[in-house]
């Protein structure tokens, strides 16, 4: 075999650069096999290297059914690699088995390819060929009994890859057109009004603690009463907490009413939202 098409057989195998290749084999007097162990050894010291820096940029990638639904947020450096061919089909393997292993991320990292190679080890061989840090970001799996999933994507690069997803899961079973409509209006309102909670008992205290000196600092120096002040906050607070549940917010699609209404109007037996996640690259 030529030079030349070990180079070549170097790079299909590896999907590392001919220089790199080129130097892998003169190190390792044109053996295959070490040439690609010498790659892969530079990969891990230069993927190494880069996860210092910062992924701010990258996609949401969703898979699954309405059964069941997983997302994975995998981030990147730039916007231009996030849209890079190469990157958006490991990506979309990565989701679909990622929804496999219902977003255990340990069993994620160590389960196999395409390529025969685990996804630790392309990800590793993806940082040193594309030359940016590449991360598996947040990542969930929604699958209940007696429920069904909607999904909502916005910004979508390629198939269901994108920069903003929404997933809700509704204690349902019934299979309509009336709940099919309801399901991909309510991800689309979710994406819009960006909830953060379903009722307001489920916001996190720490969240309700922090809006509340907020609002305090911002009554200091009203010269208002003590008793005016405590009033004003309670009225704000419970503004913030009612402009923040999903339940209690008002209807994307028709403001003068609230998302529980339309729920009601449904009349459904039993429907309600069991979960939801709104998820977007760079928040």
């Amino acid at each position: 075999m030529s030079d030349i098409d070990k180079v070549k057989q170097l790079r299909k195998s590896t999907g590392a650069g001919f220089k790199d290749c080129n130097l892998a084999l003169k190190e390792s007097n044109g053996d295959l096999d070490k040439a690609a162990e010498i790659l892969r050894i530079k990969g891990i010291a230069k993927a190494s290297k880069k996860m210092s820096r910062s992924a701010n940029e990258g996609v949401v990638v969703i898979s699954g059914d309405e059964n069941k639904m997983s997302f994975i947020e995998v981030n990147c450096e730039t916007d231009f690699v996030a849209k890079n061919e190469d990157f958006i089909e490991f990506v979309k393997e990565l989701s679909f088995l990622n929804n496999n292993h219902s977003s255990k991320v340990e069993d994620l990292k160590n389960s196999m390819m395409k390529n025969n190679k685990t996804v630790d080890e392309n990800l590793v061989a993806s940082i040193a060929k594309i030359g940016e840090k590449i991360t598996i970001g947040r990542s969930k799996t929604f699958y209940k009994d007696n429920s069904r999933n909607f999904v909502y994507q916005h910004s979508v690069i390629k198939d269901n890859v994108s920069k903003l997803a929404v997933i809700v899961s509704l204690n349902t079973k019934e299979k309509s057109d009336k709940i099919d409509l309801f399901g991909k209006h309510l991800s689309m309102h979710i994406a819009a009004s960006n909830p953060i909670a379903i009722n307001s008992k489920d916001i996190d205290q720490e969240l309700i603690d922090k809006e509340v000196d907020l609002i305090a600092e911002e009554l200091k120096n009203s010269g208002k009463s003590e008793e005016i002040a405590k009033k004003i906050s309670l009225g704000k607070i419970n503004k913030f907490k009612e402009e923040n549940s999903l339940m209690t917010q008002d209807w994307v699609m028709d403001p003068k009413i609230k998302v529980r209404d339309v729920i009601n109007n449904l009349e459904i037996s039993n429907l309600t939202v069991n979960d939801f996640i709104r998820i977007k690259i760079g928040e």
